[in-house]
């Protein structure tokens, strides 16, 4: 197992140019087996999930290169097989599995999924959506067992109960081949779903109003990739520099930044006090003075990303008097919480709230990155603070942020990952 250790206090100055989205990404990828062309994707994070997926695509016959930041994927041999259980279940993004299997060969057989303990992710939305194109869906023990009728998936207007970013992706990626008109109301709106509709249109797919809160598909026969597509960057990713920048920063400058993206999170930074310069694609953060106390509530986008709610506490510790951040979509989403007190932080939950008290300083200390966005937090804490800090279970920080390593010791950070 690997660590990262910490040695906190320093104050970070610089650039950092942010990756491709982690969300994004690994939604197109189980995407390109519906091509029947070879596939190139651009700005590919360099994170654990990519590695993952593409082992579960070397499965299907279906080989990829990975170059700098460039993914060649070349689905034109694939073969429709089962997935292995232990492969789908290092992150949960292998459900996107189902859809695209579905789509290309009428059938799949895809273990439930893995990823991080956030609370109760069903996949009932997904399920819902195939059999309202025409498919029947059997739990064999684990496994998601899916098959299309013999005349394929058809045209359905399906209304989800909860705007779900996973079920929107799948249903997009099952009823982008389906006969006849698809039309899908209450999705999530996420830039990424954007970027997968882009995507899938980019190849012959015909679907419209990705973005709102109705997406309309008219099936087709035939998808091929002509181009390459670029991934967006990350939100998340800038959201959780960001707010490293505000709290230990003496200067830093955020690139490759899509600003609209990020509107609920860079409004509660400057309610804070937090000083910033935007132009078109970067974020310069100024060193912060004395920042004032707020209160965060996670909603679906173009809410606060629920994901940014961890990334972002180090800062709140920051903040005069009493913030209070409450997750309306995972609110069981605390394990970073007594990572923190480990460190010295006033703070506690009470009835699915976070509730944080000023703290002068932070002291270091061995904690556990529990999930992604956990480790980010006790990351950016352990920058924050005095003395070394060690973060066991990294691996999950890694499953999330590209080359955080390399970006952070550009930054000037005193960290290294070691293995015992």
């Amino acid at each position: 197992m690997s660590k990262m250790i910490i040695h906190g206090g320093k104050k970070l100055s610089g650039e950092v140019v942010i990756s491709g989205a982690k969300n994004s990404t690994v939604a197109i990828i189980p995407a390109s087996i519906l091509s029947e062309t070879p596939v190139t994707l651009d700005s590919v994070p360099h994170i654990q999930d990519v590695k993952n997926l593409r082992a579960i695509l070397a499965d299907m016959n279906v080989p990829s290169d990975f170059n700098g930041d460039r993914l060649q994927i070349d689905p034109t041999g694939i073969i429709s097989k089962p997935l292995s259980n232990e492969k789908v279940k290092t992150l949960r993004a292998s459900y996107y599995f189902m859809g695209a299997l579905l789509s290309r060969f009428g059938k799949a057989e895809v273990g439930l999924p893995g990823g991080d303990d956030i609370g109760a992710r069903p996949i009932d939305q997904h399920i819902k959506g195939f059999e309202a194109l025409g498919a029947k869906v059997t739990d064999n023990n684990g496994v998601m067992v899916l098959q299309a009728p013999t005349a394929g998936l058809h045209g359905a207007h399906i209304v989800l109960d909860m705007a779900s970013v996973g079920a929107t992706m799948n249903l997009l990626l099952a009823a982008v081949k389906a006969k006849g008109q698809t039309i899908i109301e209450n999705v999530a709106r996420e830039p990424e779903i954007i970027d997968l509709a882009t995507f899938l249109n980019n190849m012959g797919a015909h679907i419209r109003g990705a973005g709102t809160n109705v997406i309309r598909i008219e099936g087709v026969a035939h998808l091929r990739s002509n181009n390459a597509h670029t991934i967006i960057p990350d939100r998340i990713e800038t959201g959780t520099y960001l707010s490293m920048a505000a709290a230990v920063g003496d200067g830093i400058n955020v690139k490759n930044v899509i600003l609209e993206h990020l509107d609920a999170f860079l409004a509660k930074l400057e309610a804070m006090g937090v000083k910033m310069d935007m132009t078109e694609d970067s974020i310069f953060v100024y060193p912060s003075g004395d920042l004032r106390a707020i209160t965060v509530e996670t909603n679906p986008y173009p809410g606060f990303a629920t994901d940014l709610q961890q990334p972002m506490t180090p800062l709140l510790l920051k903040a005069h008097g009493q913030s209070v951040v409450i997750d309306n979509i995972y609110p069981k989403r605390v394990s970073h919480v007594p990572q923190l007190v480990r460190m010295g932080a006033d703070i506690r939950v009470e009835n699915n709230t976070i509730v944080i008290q000023h703290a002068e300083h932070l002291h270091g200390a061995i904690v556990t990155a529990d999930e992604i966005r956990g480790g980010a937090c006790v990351m950016t804490a352990g920058l924050m603070a005095e003395g070394d800090t060690t973060i066991t279970k990294v691996e999950n920080i890694l499953r999330g942020y590209s080359h955080v390593v390399q970006k952070l010791q550009g930054l000037g950070a005193d960290v290294e990952i070691v293995t015992d």
